[in-house]
């Protein structure tokens, strides 16, 4: 049987990878984060991103400014600092080996 929190926990690891590739393409405001895992493994919910985002920031890997909206409130738009975008590169790099070594386990 399948152990759900392992998957969970794998998970809610690569969350941080996938948003920050997510902001890496543009400035992206939280809903834009939230469409682009709809449909995907990693469709979550605005109660799990706005903490990470949180803690993205006050680790310095992102930025935000505020941009007037025409329907509504001004909105919070993300874009990745330079130690994001070396955040990001690294757990590209380090994604790449975790799956050769994956591939390679059990030949």
């Amino acid at each position: 049987m399948e152990n759900i929190s392992s998957f969970d926990a794998i998970r809610r690891g690569l969350l941080e990878f996938l948003v920050l590739k997510i902001i890496a393409g543009s400035k992206v405001y939280a809903a834009d984060i939230l469409a682009a895992l709809v449909g995907t493994e990693f469709a979550t919910q605005e109660g799990t991103l706005y903490p990470l985002l949180s803690r993205l920031r006050r680790e310095q890997l992102l930025d935000y400014e505020w941009q007037e909206s025409g329907t509504g409130p001004p909105r919070k738009y993300y874009s990745l600092t330079a130690e994001g975008r070396r955040r990001l590169e690294d757990l590209k790099t380090y994604w790449e080996d975790i799956n050769k070594t994956i591939k390679n386990l059990g030949k």
